[in-house]
């Protein structure tokens, strides 16, 4: 097979080089092209455009295959922690046992934020949106270590603002749910792992003992793993095109955090809930909306089910199925909403029409399930998908910057006018 794509155009030939990926992924090399031809691509949405390589995450939607850094994303769900699928996306290698104790004590060590955080907190209104409240504490976090906006600081100092947004983030989220709910804000417990001290400080208040479960810890372990990293989505590419500018880690992170906050990338797990209550309060007829479903010329669309990317069933699901029924099993909860859930994951699982279509219940469904199942309002679920994608990020950033890669800065194909002449305003 040829290295290169030869190019036409305005009789003359370009040649354009192949570059292979390390599973065999092909891509053309257009870098040059601008300069030799005076012509730039155009492609909408960047849906057919690589914007870099990388060697974090490889994903296959036609296959179901996702996988970080090789490691199979069922290998490391079945048996890595959250923390230790962070270390591995950050630093590229699963951590030894002394490398995996330092980190997590570095964790612990900067998991209380300042003080004046609370009065940050306090000048938003009660019922602010979660992730607005999330992006503007992540940006804050440059004011109280502005040594962050150093572009030259040193690796360990770069490691510190990791293991600072790894510990301050889920503070930040728990923070915005008491404020929320007008309860009392927790600290931080270091005698606690990661995802137990993050469900104490959500949900514990001063008048009862809080008792950590651990199939709901299993849970949410499981989930913040299956979202760590999601290769070059919409907001993983707005945290290294705004990296590229050498902004700080905590300003790109918060980029990251208003990307992911539209309905049409995090806040899909969000709107598989609203349909289950509009399903809910039009009387709970599962198959009327299975009917409306199947018919191409209603605009109603089952949220939750197939994927983008993936064309087969999304390999987050199939693992994460298995936690939603045990958390249904377990906590014995008595939820219209929830079980007109399972009465639609039963048809999509069994009727032709969505087996034929390959329409299975997504890793957005699941996960609304389970949130909603272990007490976490609607409008939180897409700042508990930022804890789980914040390694990534991290991961996505720091590859950037060590590639030394260039200023993002896409093109475009200019449809104005071509030309205006200038009219005072007195003569309009």
């Amino acid at each position: 097979m040829s290295d290169f794509a030869n190019l036409s155009y305005d009789g003359k030939e370009y040649k354009l080089p192949i570059v292979e990926g390390s599973r065999n992924e092909k891509a053309i090399d257009i870098s040059k092209l601008r300069a030799e031809s005076g012509l730039i691509t155009l492609d909408k949405g960047f849906k057919n455009t690589g914007s870099t390589t990388s060697d974090i995450t490889f994903l296959d939607g036609e296959k179901g295959i996702l996988k970080h850094r090789g490691y199979s994303i069922e290998d490391l769900a079945e048996n890595s922690s959250y923390l230790e699928v962070a270390y591995l996306l950050i630093y590229g290698e699963l951590p030894t046992q002394e490398e995996f104790s330092n980190f997590k004590a570095g964790i612990k060590e900067n998991q209380l934020v300042h003080e004046e955080i609370k009065t940050i907190l306090s000048g938003f209104p009660s019922k602010a949106h979660p992730m607005g409240v999330l992006s503007s504490l992540a940006t804050s976090l440059t004011a109280f270590y502005p040594e962050s906006l150093d572009p030259n600081r040193s690796k360990n100092k770069v490691n510190l603002t990791i293991l600072r947004l790894l510990a301050k983030i889920p503070t930040f989220v728990s923070w915005s749910y008491t404020k929320r709910m007008g309860l009392p804000h927790n600290y931080p417990d270091n005698s606690l792992d990661y995802v137990p001290n993050f469900l104490k400080m959500m949900f514990s208040v001063p008048t009862e003992q809080y008792e950590i479960d651990p199939v709901v810890v299993d849970a949410l372990q499981k989930l913040l793993i299956l979202h760590a990293d999601h290769e070059q989505n919409c907001s993983t590419s707005t945290v290294r095109i705004v990296g590229s500018s050498q902004a700080s880690l905590y300003a790109s992170i918060a980029s990251g955090v208003s990307a992911l906050w539209g309905p049409l990338h995090g806040g899909a797990n969000q709107a598989v809930i609203q349909m289950l209550e509009s399903i809910k309060a039009d009387g709970g007829d599962v198959n009327k909306y299975v009917q409306k479903a199947k018919d191409k010329d209603d605009p109603f669309r089952l949220m939750g089910f197939g994927h983008r990317v993936y064309k087969n069933f999304d390999p987050r699901a199939r693992i994460i199925k298995k936690n939603a029924d045990e958390i249904l099993s377990r906590l014995g909860i008595e939820d219209p909403v929830l079980e007109i859930a399972k009465k639609l994951e039963e048809v999509a699982l069994k009727d032709d029409y969505f087996v034929e279509r390959k329409l299975f219940p997504n890793v957005d469904f699941y996960s609304g399930i389970i949130f909603r199942a272990i007490g976490i309002p609607t409008e939180m679920f897409t700042v508990m998908f930022s804890i789980g994608r914040l390694p990534g990020w991290i991961a996505q950033w720091k590859e950037m910057r060590e590639h030394k890669e260039p200023i993002g800065r896409p093109r475009q194909i200019y449809t104005g006018n071509p030309e205006r002449p200038y009219i005072p305003i007195e003569e309009r």
